[in-house]
């Protein structure tokens, strides 16, 4: 069964990693101009010898590397793609196009997957984008059990590798996500209760810096941009490498069910006990998604079930298992290849997705799927041209998850600061054509808007947003608390002293951006 959400991919990635260098604080905004300046950026790839890993629009291949991102507002087009195949060639890219004798200023972007919905994220217009496409090994290291992923690779190719050999590691949920945006964004997993966050299941990182030095940051070596990279996405450096830590056996029980939506109460109930109730069987894993489609005019439930066990229909799941009425199961015992296949839809809708994380309650959410149905409802009354689709997820959010980020080194994300469970919300919509985008923007925001302002009168709400769910709207890494911001600021000022990462980048959360 192929779903039509998106928005289970744990990934957004978030792969905007763009560099000049200019001497300027973090604290600065500093004015870009251009020029024509892009044009040149291009030709001093070609001349520092990178012409074969160059592509310009009158490329045949050029195209096709545009139409790489998921969702159509961020397939945007750049002066040129470079393609480098190692780290070295990351790090001839970076020194090539941030040079001390450019007498104009690159902007640059980078590209993991390009599953991140809004433009810019992980692409660019008058300059380069940096493809990490060709850098997609996926090694298994059996002498201490860790995998070696390069920022390349999707998931579905980590899993397809790891199955084989009986081995499985925290990673995104949907098999055409990008690894390295989903890692640096902190990172949901079906094995979040057991292993906490992906991030923090790395043990390594090899980075190429905005002066082109390659470094390895782990809890030894530069551990402090170790842990800033563990949720502090792009601020930094261009990660090259990911080591992380595996975990023994391939076979879980997993799958979909679906249900009519008049069981809508029924699912908020189970959702919110199982999440209560998770750090008594830490191997579950849940979402539950209210998906209202055009093509039907109907709202369906659907239920993501991934026990990291092969046990069938354990107690974990016995509140929703006791919903009768289901419309289809597809649960089974499988492996991470099958599932993250399963959760995929195909590409070719425009996309918008907003998030935040409560305490959770049925009011909030009984309002939260109220304001869904109305948003539908008027969607549909303006008839726009094309299907489109608006759902609503939500994904529990235990303390276990930073129990074990703690217990592993600790994370920037902050959520080790709330002594409740949290429930992670998410409105998310696609339709068709730009000419559309103000309306469906306007009404999804209207909707969103009013779940957190009921949040807040109730005091429900916490001001993290998981950043890889994030829309550009959003400011997640304020969400990470105080002490986090400084400790990432101190850290992008170690790290990249001239702002590069910072002041030439037109995309992406920038920690400079926040107050």
């Amino acid at each position: 069964m192929r779903l039509l959400t998106r928005s289970l991919l744990s990934i957004s990635a978030l792969a905007t990693l763009a560099q000049c260098a200019p001497d300027v604080s973090l604290d600065v905004d500093v004015d870009v101009s251009l020029s024509t300046a892009h044009l040149d950026c291009c030709a001093s790839l070609v001349a520092a010898g990178l012409g074969d890993r160059v592509v310009y629009p009158n490329d045949t291949n050029y195209i096709p590397l545009v139409d790489v991102h998921w969702s159509w507002v961020a397939r945007l087009e750049p002066s040129c793609f470079v393609l480098p195949e190692n780290a070295a060639e990351v790090s001839k890219v970076v020194t090539t196009l941030v040079g001390d004798n450019r007498y104009e200023k690159c902007q640059f972007a980078v590209r993991s997957g390009g599953h991140t919905l809004y433009a810019g994220a992980a692409n660019i217009v008058n300059g380069v984008t940096v493809d990490l496409s060709k850098i997609n090994a996926v090694t298994y290291h059996p002498e201490n059990k860790t995998v070696s992923i390069y920022p390349g690779a999707r998931w579905g190719k980590v899993y397809s590798t790891l199955d084989a050999l009986g081995v499985n590691v925290a990673g995104g949920r949907a098999a055409s996500v990008g690894t390295a945006g989903l890692m640096l964004g902190g990172g949901n997993s079906f094995y979040s209760a057991r292993a906490g966050f992906v991030c923090d299941n790395v043990v390594n990182y090899e980075v190429v810096l905005a002066n082109g030095r390659l470094i390895q940051a782990n809890n030894k070596t530069n551990s402090d941009l170790f842990q800033a990279l563990k949720g502090g996405s792009m601020n930094f450096g261009i990660v090259t490498r990911f080591d992380l830590m595996t975990l023994e056996g391939a076979d879980l029980w997993g799958g979909v069910v679906t249900y009519p939506n008049s069981t809508a109460d029924q699912q908020i109930d189970a959702i919110i006990n199982f999440g209560n109730n998770i750090v008594n069987d830490q191997y579950g894993s849940a979402i539950t998604i209210f998906l209202s489609a055009s093509v039907s005019n109907t709202t369906t439930v659907v239920n993501a079930y991934d026990y990291t066990k092969p046990v069938v229909r354990p107690a974990a799941y016995n509140d929703f298992l006791a919903i009768p009425g289901n419309t289809s199961d597809s649960m089974r015992i499988t492996n991470m290849t099958d599932l993250t296949i399963e959760l995929e839809q195909a590409p070719g809708f425009r996309d918008t997705w907003l998030t935040g994380t409560f305490k959770p309650t049925k009011g909030w959410m009984q309002l939260a799927l109220q304001q869904q149905a109305i948003m539908f409802d008027l969607l549909w009354e303006a008839r726009p041209h094309g299907n489109f689709t608006v759902q609503t997820l939500f994904q529990p959010i235990p303390t276990i998850f930073s129990k074990h980020s703690v217990e592993k080194g600790g994370n920037v994300l902050g959520l080790d600061r709330f002594t409740d469970n949290l429930m992670l919300y998410q409105l998310y919509f696609a339709w068709h054509g730009e000419d559309q985008d103000d309306l469906f923007n306007g009404k999804g925001h209207d909707a969103f808007n009013t779940v957190v302002d009921y949040t807040k009168k109730h005091n429900l709400y916490t001001e993290f947003e998981y950043l890889d769910y994030a829309d550009i709207s959003q400011n997640p890494l304020k969400g990470y608390g105080s002490a986090n911001v400084k400790k990432i600021k101190t850290v992008a000022k170690k790290y990249d002293p001239t702002g590069v990462f910072q002041t030439l980048v037109p995309g992406g959360f920038k920690i400079s951006k926040v107050a």
